[in-house]
């Protein structure tokens, strides 16, 4: 996520050193009806407000402007909430609520389970559900993923580690005037197939199709204030870290704002598209922060209750964006819980990345990995174990990176590698390893070891974490560039100003080897297979389309950079001494040879251990800007990547091999 100017300290303190409520004292209500409940008989609707003296619900025949329909009294119900029913076909009609506490109105808010909104998620809207299901949908099935055969003939399944993630912002894959696709910035462009660039080369759909990437992560796509869906044809853009309605797509991707069943049935398509073409869908959600803190909902219908306080009574910001949500709350752990099942269950999402996951508490991440994974065994679930800030929930209570071992088969991404590969994200003309920094195959070791124990990785040596966090290689997502911060082509080329375009280009393959021969989940940022470039832009989250468009020019002028990234990731799909499920299997089987020279990484694995056909693998990664020659173990080696490229010829060669210059090279014994 990035920090947003405008509300970065808007309201942070909404409570001048007050006294904290007993929020332990409000009743937890434990029905799954919270929200609007349709029926072409009746409209149902309960909302959970326990603070409040009166509550409203208000029906308008638009999502925005007009005048009043019918403003009904709520009657209260049990533990807490407020119930009202409308007889007769509300379909169609937008509705909010307002509540009175203390003798004053809230504002009129939807409620925080809305599923369909109009114009700027001003209004629910009333509607039913299965009417915006696409052509099939009842047959739509997750693409297998995970699977393993044994020795002995059984199946393994939901092997995390066998996930190669390609993190996309929608409105970027298909905004670029040459993407040749016709639904530009919307769901329905990322299910356009045939779709090329000038030169014939395939773009969108079909590009991570034939990249071969098992999970799409797309950029958030709930219902986030950004973006004013009301002017679809002004230069408006965001990443989306700014969470309006939770439980709604975002209507700036779809073809209709205002009809809150085109944007849920536009998005079930672009699902139903991904999963017959092999790929599943990961939803980047942000429950740490929402948008606003005064104006939300949930602070309209229950003030205080679903935000952190410090002992003051003010509001904490571990977020950075002005207020941090309170997941170990029962209310608010119910509502995070009950939103992603919702989008497992009404929209077949494959799994969830948790912005700033380090807000919450440990025991609300593991009820959301036992809920999903009951509905979806092989659901893949991650996140930043990491703030934005300094939290009042202890840090013992908290998905932090360094508390992943207590994390119920969720990963954390791993900086320890991102920076160890590159160099700090935030000292900008800082070398990692892969662009001569010397000094640092400690942290790239760490690295490819997913963050477990190992016993030839020096843990003192290591740029951040002194000791392993994951108990497991699924625990650890191992990248060297996201969203945020620079991409790597434009950190290259700040932290490496003085080599040449040519010699980065190096760098860059280098640096991609190492994520994807790393052992954990791999995970890779749009466009960085054919040099993706924001110009220098480092937090681009609304820089707008000059800056954050995918080129699909680019996959032109960088096919070979293109074709090398589809090749590692073919390789990583086809030898499972990549992806090793067990830490104790890295451990005895994965050997650093201590021999190498300066500022080389390089290591054996022991393929056979694992069923891999190969039978012993070397991966040897020099990050000196100069040539040297490594030594090898004894016997012939075949090549299969020899200095960034693919080696066709099958050439074997034993003693010792050359390695250029920031270049990796993968030898093989059969």
């Amino acid at each position: 996520m990035r920090i947003i100017p405008g509300f970065l300290f808007l309201l942070i303190m909404m409570s001048t050193h007050a006294q904290i409520p007993d929020f332990g004292s409000y009743p937890v209500y434990g029905g799954k009806d919270l929200g609007l409940t349709y029926k072409p008989s009746h409209s149902a609707f309960r909302i959970w407000a326990p603070t409040a003296e009166k509550a409203e619900l208000r029906l308008y025949a638009s999502g925005t402007g007009g005048s009043l329909l019918s403003a009904v009294d709520m009657k209260k119900a049990d533990a807490g909430t407020w119930t009202a029913s409308i007889g007769g076909n509300q379909q169609g009609k937008y509705y909010a609520f307002r509540v009175r506490i203390n003798g004053t109105w809230s504002d009129e808010v939807p409620d925080p389970y809305a599923r369909m909104v109009g114009t700027n998620g001003k209004r629910g809207m009333i509607g039913d559900l299965k009417a915006s299901n696409p052509s099939g949908w009842e047959k739509d099935r997750s693409p297998q993923f995970g699977r393993r055969p044994t020795a002995s003939g059984k199946m393994l399944v939901n092997q995390k580690t066998d996930a190669v993630i390609y993190e996309l912002h929608v409105r970027d894959a298909s905004i670029y005037a040459g993407s040749g696709i016709r639904q530009k910035g919307k769901f329905l462009g990322l299910t356009e197939s045939g779709t090329r660039n000038a030169d014939g080369l395939s773009t969108g759909l079909d590009h991570l199709v034939e990249l071969g990437v098992t999970h799409v992560h797309l950029l958030p796509f709930y219902d986030f204030f950004s973006v004013d869906e009301s002017k679809p044809d002004s230069l408006q853009y965001n990443w989306g870290y700014d969470p309006l309605n939770y439980n709604t797509p975002e209507g700036s991707y779809s073809t209709n704002p205002e009809d809150g069943l085109a944007r849920v049935r536009e998005f079930k398509q672009l699902v139903k598209t991904f999963h017959e073409r092999g790929l599943r869908v990961v939803m980047d959600v942000v429950y740490n922060h929402t948008m606003f803190l005064k104006e939300s909902s949930f602070q309209q219908l229950v003030p205080g209750y679903y935000y952190r306080q410090k002992a003051d009574g003010s509001f904490s910001d571990a977020t950075a964006c002005g207020n941090e949500t309170a997941s170990e709350r029962p209310m608010m752990r119910k509502f995070i819980l009950e939103s992603v099942k919702y989008w497992v269950e009404e929209f077949h999402v494959d799994g969830f990345r948790f912005d700033l996951m380090g807000v919450h508490d440990i025991v609300t991440m593991n009820e959301i990995s036992k809920s999903l994974h009951a509905l979806k065994p092989d659901i893949l679930l991650y996140g930043e174990g990491w703030t934005a800030g300094a939290s009042p929930l202890p840090d013992t209570l908290r998905a932090l990176k360094k508390n992943a071992h207590l994390l119920d088969r969720i990963a954390v991404f791993s900086d320890d590698i991102r920076d160890g590969i590159k160099g700090s994200v935030f000292v900008h003309d800082e070398k990692g390893f892969a662009s001569g920094r010397p000094a640092m195959e400690q942290s790239i070791r760490f690295g490819i070891t997913a963050a477990c124990k190992h016993p030839q990785v020096n843990y003192t040596k290591v740029n951040y974490s002194k000791a392993p966090y994951a108990s497991q290689p699924w625990h650890t997502v191992s990248y060297c560039e996201c969203h945020d911060n620079h991409v790597l082509w434009d950190k290259l080329s700040i932290s490496a100003a003085e080599s040449s375009p040519a010699q980065r280009r190096e760098m860059h393959k280098l640096a991609l080897t190492t994520v994807l021969t790393s052992q954990g989940i791999s995970f890779i940022h749009a466009g960085t297979e054919f040099l993706r470039t924001k110009y220098g832009v480092e937090n681009s989250f609304n820089a707008g389309d000059s800056i954050n468009r995918i080129n699909w020019d680019l996959k032109t002028l960088n096919k070979d950079v293109n074709e090398y990234v589809r090749e590692l990731i073919r390789m990583r799909k086809n030898h499972p001494a990549f992806r090793m499920m067990h830490a104790t299997e890295i451990a005895g089987n994965l050997q650093f040879m201590e021999e190498s020279p300066e500022n080389v990484v390089a290591y054996t694995i022991n393929g056979a251990a694992v069923r891999d056909s190969w039978k012993k693998i070397m991966v040897l990664l020099n990050g000196n800007t100069r040539s040297t020659v490594m030594p090898l173990p004894a016997g012939n080696w075949t090549i299969h990547i020899r200095d960034n490229a693919v080696a066709g010829d099958k050439k074997t060669v034993s003693g010792s091999v050359p390695l250029a210059a920031s270049a990796a090279t993968i030898l093989y014994q059969e």
